[in-house]
């Protein structure tokens, strides 16, 4: 594993036929499936499975396992479980992760520095799985996240509020867009607030359409939207915000079975294409 290196842009290689594609498709499902599956994944991310719904999230994206798929701020690794071992054999897992050196804030220097040391020590403990993964570290002020029109996708989970209130939304997006190549994949999933918000909205929810909004000021075109990570029990009018709700279930203890009952928050899933 090793800091994403500047390479030489990729050869642009012969579009697939459309027999070969369809043959292709089955195989690519099978190991998406083999990789959600997987017993390397931490049962506490499993147990989420059925709220964050990945196999069918993932397919809708249509990534496939020859691609290089560039993860936006990974986290603890919830999903780096499944694409790693994913795209370990023939395609290439890259996690982009905030360089704690570009922060101005002490607090955010350690912030991001132990998210750092975390998904290293992950990926170090499952060489099975992860000793083929890269990093990417970035500027969150000035994001690039690799060559110029090096990756097939960009994927980012319930990020794009932290952005939005910190005045980076538009740079990160417009990032996307620079790293992917033409035709790439960009997929969202997002909490889903029942109108815009304002920027420094202290929910965690944002509205659907600014989110479009912010896609296609960086130059990409909507392809789809997906209902597979809806909550209709999801009011989003909690007092902590989409925190009250599980996982993190910041609330009165007397409220838990409320709660608990609702779920998770209501998300949208996008799938946005940069043009060829």
């Amino acid at each position: 594993m090793s800091l994403l290196a500047h390479a030489q842009k990729p050869a642009k290689a012969d579009a697939a036929s459309p027999k070969a594609t369809a043959a292709a498709e089955p195989a690519a499902s099978a190991a998406l499936k083999a990789a959600v599956a997987g017993s390397w994944r931490d049962p506490k991310n499993v147990a989420r499975d059925g709220a964050r719904h990945p196999l069918e999230t993932l397919q809708f994206f249509g990534v496939r396992p020859d691609q290089t798929v560039i993860e936006i701020t990974p986290g603890g690794g919830w999903y780096s479980e499944i694409l790693a071992p994913y795209l370990r054999e023939r395609g290439r897992y890259v996690a982009a992760i905030v360089d704690p050196d570009t922060q101005s804030s002490a607090d955010s220097r350690k912030y991001y520095a132990n998210a750092k040391k975390n998904l290293e020590a992950k990926f170090a403990a499952g060489p099975a799985q992860y000793d083929k993964a890269a990093f990417a570290a970035y500027d969150s002020y000035k994001p690039a996240f690799g060559a110029p029109e090096s990756a097939d996708a960009v994927l980012t989970f319930r990020n794009v509020h932290n952005w939005r209130s910190a005045g980076q939304a538009e740079v990160m997006f417009k990032g996307f867009f620079d790293v992917l190549k033409p035709g790439g994949t960009l997929g969202v999933v997002e909490h889903r607030a029942k109108g815009d918000v304002p920027a420094d909205d202290k929910s965690g929810y944002v509205g659907q359409a600014q989110v479009i909004a912010l896609a296609e000021a960086a130059g990409f075109k909507l392809e789809a939207k997906s209902e597979v990570n809806a909550n209709p029990r999801d009011s989003k009018d909690h007092p902590n915000g989409v925190w009250t709700l599980p996982p993190v279930s910041r609330h009165d203890a007397a409220d838990a079975a409320k709660y608990q009952a609702i779920g998770e928050s209501d998300r949208m899933t996008l799938r946005f294409r940069k043009p060829r």
